[in-house]
């Protein structure tokens, strides 16, 4: 088939991060390129349901109940409580800005945009529920994922939530029960904790976020038990009831647990069940999710998928340079000089985690020789002045070649911090003693790298 047979040489379904990483890369690189989107705005989960949003209100709760813990405001009599409404004012602001910025990136690069739900008709079409046909060379699959629904969990019931819809949250509960003590579920407990509301985080595994580094999950499950989160180990929901005046929780176990409101957030499913999949041959998985190699391609290999459709690591940051690895594949670049592996870990906890590089139980399965490096963030001048002296840094690096092999950070302004480390981790050239010899600014976070590097140095004979 020649050029003229298609409509685009690239079409992209969903307008999320991954599908935009897609999108921009292949039309910079002078392909025609099209994307569907079936919500009424761009921008996929990520901006209207799960990042973004989240994001902002942890960032807003925080900044509230800073202001009003501080003894100042205490002196002149400020007592106060925002309400849920209050205190998501700002996200659609927020929400609104992102829409508008990333539609202009379509708009500079002549990319249309087609509303309306796409399914696929044969190997090169697709149909938008408007009855319009696309016809294209290849495309990216990019739908991402929805909150997993049991059928047996009343979602209707006005006290039941998953994390799309907890966000409409129309007042302050007294108490919350999570089910999933998963990224989302520790995050939303320590938000709601954070405004006062009793919390009980029911995990259906043995530790906290079990992928991260071991002294990281123990810091972050003293800190939730310490401002009165009641966790609670290796259970599975037997049953949930919706009561006019609450929901109680029952699990095998046989404990039950009432609270005001319940929120499941155990598990995400791929969007791909009304995608015409049968019509070209592809299958998910029993999560619905797609498989893929390494370049992001399905078993078809004209059509690709990128994002949280194909699971692990479910990070936007991680799926818009997935999209871009996948656009670069498109192009004919089958090394994009992409780091789609080297993918630093943000949990926006309070305080926040993130971490890249290998855990020390990873590093000591391997036998790789390594010693640790560590900061505490009580000692850092910058965390005295701004009254977040809760965290850690830890450096993780060979003892030999002495190469950072892994940092791992809990505290104020981790997602920040662990960018520094994953420069030199990456780096050919540098090692633990780029941190020794460095100036860093004073009073800075940055700081703690020196502190750091210094405390590992010091443990090598």
């Amino acid at each position: 088939m020649s050029d003229n047979d298609f409509d685009f040489d690239l079409f992209v379904i969903g307008t999320g991060p991954g599908g935009e990483g897609a999108a921009m890369q292949a039309r910079k690189g002078g392909l025609r390129v099209g994307i569907a989107e079936r919500y009424r705005q761009i921008g996929g989960g990520c901006t209207h349901w799960g990042t973004i949003p989240s994001k902002a209100l942890r960032y807003t709760i925080t900044n509230t109940m800073n202001v009003l813990k501080n003894p100042i405001f205490r002196e002149l009599g400020i007592h106060t409580t925002p309400t849920m409404e209050q205190l998501r004012r700002g996200t659609a602001e927020i929400i609104a800005k992102q829409v508008t910025m990333r539609q202009s990136f379509y708009d500079r690069n002549s990319v249309p945009i087609y509303f309306g739900h796409a399914r696929f008709v044969d190997d090169h079409t697709v149909e938008i529920e408007n009855g319009e046909t696309i016809r294209s060379k290849a495309f990216v699959i990019s739908t991402g994922t929805r909150p997993y629904r049991p059928p047996e969990v009343d979602f209707d019931h006005p006290r039941i939530f998953d994390s799309d819809t907890i966000l409409d949250l129309p007042e302050k509960p007294g108490s919350i029960t999570i089910y999933g003590a998963g990224v989302i579920g520790t995050e939303y407990a320590s938000m709601f904790r954070n405004i006062g509301v009793k919390i009980n985080l029911v995990n259906t595994r043995g530790k906290l976020l079990e992928f991260l580094d071991d002294e990281i999950v123990d810091a972050l499950s003293y800190h939730l038990r310490d401002q009165g989160v009641v966790i609670r180990h290796n259970e599975t929901f037997d049953r949930i009831e919706g009561q006019d005046d609450g929901v109680v929780l029952h699990l095998q176990s046989g404990k039950q647990i009432k609270t005001d409101v319940l929120l499941w957030a155990n598990g995400r499913t791929g969007n791909t069940d009304d995608l015409g999949l049968e019509a070209i041959g592809l299958v998910p998985n029993k999560r619905g999710q797609l498989d893929v190699d390494e370049q992001f391609q399905t078993a078809r290999e004209h059509i690709y998928a990128v994002g949280d459709v194909i699971g692990y690591p479910s990070l936007a940051s991680a799926a818009y340079t997935q999209g871009r690895a996948a656009g670069m594949h498109v192009l004919g670049r089958k090394d994009g000089n992409l780091r789609v592996k080297d993918l630093p870990t943000g949990i926006y906890t309070s305080p926040e985690i993130s971490s890249v590089g290998q855990t020390e139980r990873e590093l000591t399965e391997k036998r790789i020789p390594y010693e640790v490096g560590q900061s505490q963030f009580k000692s850092l001048a910058r965390a005295q002045i701004m009254g977040t002296t809760v965290g850690m840094l830890k450096i993780l690096f060979h003892r030999e070649t002495l190469k950072i092999l892994g940092v791992h950070c809990f505290g104020a302004n981790a997602s920040e911090i662990v960018h520094i480390g994953q420069a030199v981790m990456d780096s050919e050239d540098l090692t633990l003693e780029y941190f020794v010899e460095t100036t860093f600014n004073y009073p800075t976070m940055a700081e703690a790298y020196r502190v750091a590097a210094l405390n590992g140095y010091n443990r090598l004979f």
